[in-house]
This record gives C-alpha cells, structure tokens and sequence, in this order.
C-alpha cells in the first residue's frame, strides 16, 4: 500500500493519501446534503437522468482504472473478473434503471374503495433525503455503486463509506465521485473502523449496509438511535441442495462457479451441500473435475482471486484445521492443499492467499465451518437420507440469504420452497436470482432485511406518501355527528355493500 501523502500508485495509477477523515469533514458533508435535501424536495426526473448519466460516463470512462484499483487491493483477481461481476453489472442495473426511471417515480395509481368514491387517492414517491451506504471489501465497486445508483434514482442525496480494507478502490472511487458529482449529490467517506462508526451514527434518511451479521446489528443499533430505516444485507449459511434425481456433472460444475467466483468471497455463495448419501465420491470427482475445468491451475492464475488478506487466509486454515481435528475428512483440489504457498514467488504474497479449494465430508454442527458463514474456498458436504432432514436441518439454523436447489422434479423443489424460508433462491444453477434485473435481492431474519434491487429497491429507497383528493360531490358529511336514526341506516346500507 502506498504510505506516503499524495504518492501515486504504481499498480493503478490512484492517487492515496493518508490525510485521516475527521468527525468535523464527516459532519460537514452530511449536513451539505442535508441542507441540500431539505432545500430541493422534489428532484425532478430530468435531474435523476441527469445524474445516473453522469453515473454511466464515470463506469464507461474509468472501468478499467476501477478494476485495477480492485485488483492492487486483492494482489490477484483479474480485471476481466471484476468486468464481468462489477462494471457489468453495474451498466445492465443503469441501463434498466434508466428505462424504467418514469415509470418508478410518477403517481402510482390505486383503486378507490366503493365507500370513499367518487374521491381519488394515489401514492407519491418521494426522494427520502440523504441515503447512507455502507459497502463491503469482497466487491468494492458494485456492491458500493449499486446502492447509491438506486438511491440517485429515487432523487436522494447519496454519501458512501467504503470498506477500510480495500483502501485502493475507496481512494479511486472517491476521486472518481468527487470529479463526476458535487458534494452535496454524492459524496465518499473514506476511513476506518472509527469514521464507519461514526458514520453509521448520523441522521441519515435511510442507510443501507452490506456486510457481517454481527456488524450489521451494531450498524441496526446505531441507526436506531434516531429511528434511521436500514436496510440490511447480510450474510449467512446459504445451502446447496442436490436432489436425488439430479445430473450431478452439471451440478457439481454449477456450484463450482458459485463457490469459487472471487474465491467463495460472495455473500450468496453456496456455503455447503447437502447431498444424498451413496453419492459422495461421485460428487467429489465431478468438483474437482469442475473446478480443473473452470481454474487449469490455482496458483499463480489471475482469474482465481486471492484472500484478501493474511488474516482472512489465516482463519480459513484454522477452520479446517478444527475440523480435521474433530474428525472430519478434507479432500483438497492440490496436493495436500499447499501448492499455492510453492508458487512462483514472482506473484509475490498474493499468490500465497490463492487458497486451493477443499471439500469437507463428516462436517458436524460442532464445528466453526458449520456454525460461520465460510466465505472461502471451503464447501462443506452433509450426506442426507431423506428430504425431511434437509427441510429441518435448514430450518434449524438462522434463515439464509440464498437458497440453491438441483433436480427435475417440480413437485420435490416446490416442497423444499414452500417449506423453507431464504432471502432468494436459484433452481439448477447458483447466484444468478441476483442477476435478476427484475426481481429483489435482499435478506429475511439473521440474513438481513430490505432489498435494493429492481422497482421494489426503487420503492425502499423512496417515501411512499399517499394521497387522497375529496370530490366536491362527496357524502361523507352524512356521517358526521350528531348521531342517530339516519346514522344507522347509512351504515347498515354500508355494512351490505362490503
């Protein structure tokens, strides 16, 4: 990392500084956006085109620099990686955005009721004010913009505090917002621990974060402070489920992608598997012939992203380490599991944080990797005798943000869906439900609440007033005191009515 004031990065040309964000900066940005909010209620659509606009020239002209930034804070995962599950992602949510934008934020009609007619009601959404976001490491720049893309959209003033961890993309993506929107629009916050505190503190209108459980309920706890509304997407212990009917060639190579994109780093990754018993040697020679397929080598290869740092590595060793000792059996995709640690040093320390992936048979609900979100390379396979058991073993647990599930039979998936509960769920494949333009990702319980997404996103980070115009020709003073015979037969005609 680069340490001095003002020293240009070799690895992606942003500029670093180490001047520290104080509460005093903090504070004056809030109350510049919020001066700003209360000052412009209505922000009318051509100023939200305008600025989603804007939005799209900053990802159309500085993608590349984005994905470099990202890339010099993992030390490995390539630019091509982040294109497809950042920058892309980010163009297809303003393109669709873009062309629903009129729509989302006109009146939204509603039917009268009988008893109200001939009056009319109608629902306004409203920008709220100023939208706090508070973004993860794992995918710096989507998980950063996609948030604030929305909450520009519902006409709100945005300011973003970026993971700490990724100190490269929060300075890249500071520069970048400073030079396409003024402070009062959008603004990034960047710090540590102690600025995200404080941060999490202010009077926002709404604030979203993305992260932790247990982050995410200090966060809530903050908020509440001043009845902030949160939305929350956590993560959690996303389960895998392969029916017995199922191609398990095209399963196993399915989860391989969703496992191993940025290196199981996703919030929706599957977390374990269960599969029926009898089938468990089978399932791990279709994963590893699908993980060869997707990655020829671990090491050393730029679309296998390394750990993030020494320290997330180090606990991912310590689980498997727990986990062998209380008698689990752990199959690793190299030798022994190390052959990233002989790589070409070349790659310097981050090809020693490209984790092999490993698979974890005989797992208990004793052990760390069954009790934590894993959030590595590390897939976890529970046997299973009957469907039952998968319904209560995942019901027994915290809700999850993802479900998956792998079979033909339309009856047996609308079983487990009807009897379990999860933030979102893809059949037969992994992650794409957040792909989703049209669809809301979010979390329920333990996994998080709100969703961001599509027209629902659009609505959470709106203010849904109603709104009801009386007609002159109203009879509603019929039923005004004083009360008597009159009052009963109205009522009476109602109550035949409903």
């Amino acid at each position: 990392m680069c340490r001095d004031a003002s020293l240009e990065c070799g690895a992606c040309k942003c500029l670093l500084t180490i001047e520290p964000m104080t509460q005093l900066d903090l504070h004056r940005v809030f109350d510049l956006q919020y001066q700003a909010s209360r000052a412009q209620v209505d922000v009318p659509l051509l100023v939200r085109r305008e600025r989603l606009l804007r939005m799209q020239k900053l990802l159309d002209e500085h993608g590349p620099v984005l994905a470099a930034a990202v890339q010099a804070d993992f030390g490995m995962r390539s630019p091509r990686l982040t294109e497809m599950v950042e920058l892309f992602v980010l163009r297809n949510l303003l393109k669709h955005t873009l062309r629903h934008l009129a729509r989302w934020s006109g009146r939204q009609r509603v039917r009268t009721p009988l008893m109200l007619m001939p009056g009319r009601g109608w629902i306004e959404r409203q920008p709220l004010g100023v939208v706090g976001v508070i973004s993860p490491w794992n995918y710096p720049v989507q998980l950063a913009l996609g948030p604030a893309i929305t909450a520009l959209a519902a006409g709100n003033r945005v300011m973003l505090k970026p993971s700490e961890l990724t100190p490269h993309t929060s300075a890249q993506l500071a520069a970048l917002v400073g030079q396409f929107f003024a402070p009062e629009e959008f603004a990034v916050i960047e710090g540590d621990v102690s600025i995200a505190t404080q941060f999490s503190g202010l009077h926002f209108d709404h604030l979203l974060f993305t992260g932790s459980t247990a982050v995410g309920r200090r966060v809530a706890q903050a908020a509440a402070a001043h009845l902030t509304p949160t939305t929350l997407e956590l993560g959690g212990k996303s389960p895998c489920i392969i029916s017995t009917d199922c191609d398990l060639k095209e399963a196993a190579l399915k989860i391989a992608h969703g496992k191993l994109v940025n290196a199981g780093q996703t919030c929706i990754a599957p977390d374990y598997v269960l599969l029926p018993r009898g089938q468990e040697a089978e399932f791990a020679e279709a994963f590893r012939t699908a993980a060869r397929r997707l990655f020829p080598r671990f090491a050393g290869n730029p679309d296998y992203a390394a750990i993030l740092t020494k320290r997330h590595l180090a606990r991912l060793r310590q689980m498997l380490r727990q986990a062998q000792g209380m008698g689990a059996h752990v199959e690793w995709m190299e030798d022994g599991g190390a052959g990233q640690e002989s790589a070409d040093t070349a790659w310097g320390d981050a090809v020693e944080r490209q984790m092999a992936p490993a698979l974890v048979f005989n797992a208990t609900s004793q052990m760390q990797l069954m009790q934590e979100e894993i959030f590595g390379p590390i897939l976890p396979v529970i046997s299973y005798d009957r469907l039952d058991d998968v319904v209560s073993a995942i019901n027994a647990g915290p809700r999850p943000l993802a479900l998956y599930w792998f079979g033909r039979d339309e009856k047996v998936r609308d079983a487990v869906l009807s009897r379990t509960i999860s933030g979102g769920v893809t059949v037969n494949d992994t992650l794409l439900h957040f792909a989703h333009e049209n669809l809301p990702f979010g979390g329920v319980g333990d996994s998080g609440w709100g969703a961001y997404h599509s027209e629902q996103g659009f609505a959470r980070l709106s203010h849904q007033k109603a709104v009801f115009v009386q007609s002159r020709w109203s009879g509603a003073s019929m039923l005004y005191p004083p009360y008597g015979a009159r009052f009963d037969r109205i009522m009476e005609l109602m109550r035949r009515w409903l």
